[in-house]
């Protein structure tokens, strides 16, 4: 996994299947660096991710939830179709934007 912080903005670049064989570290390391540098802001980036499954969500859900109490946002960037399907029918578009890239 590769994180990258800059001021209060975290990335996380997502690994091709986000489940439970990687959640809970994804989740810690998270946390870990929203607290160590002030994060406000969160971006998962799913460039590489073809997979997600409830584990992943938990991960999304349990950020923004952490993100939404310190008045933060998070959101989505480089999603695939199959993607935004998942975020969809689990709900997480309706807490977080995805953003598209200009074709």
């Amino acid at each position: 996994m590769k994180y990258e912080v800059q001021e209060n903005c975290l990335t996380i670049f997502l690994p091709t299947e986000l489940d439970h064989h990687n959640a809970e570290s994804i989740r810690r390391e998270a946390d870990h660096l929203i607290e160590k540098n002030h994060i406000r802001y969160v971006i998962f980036d799913f460039a590489d991710t073809v997979f997600c499954d409830s584990s992943g969500i938990g991960v999304i859900m349990g950020r923004y939830k952490r993100i939404y109490m310190l008045g933060g946002e998070v959101c989505a960037v480089h999603t695939n179709e199959r993607m935004k399907k998942i975020l969809t029918m689990s709900g997480a578009t309706k807490i977080m934007k995805i953003y598209e890239e200009d074709k």
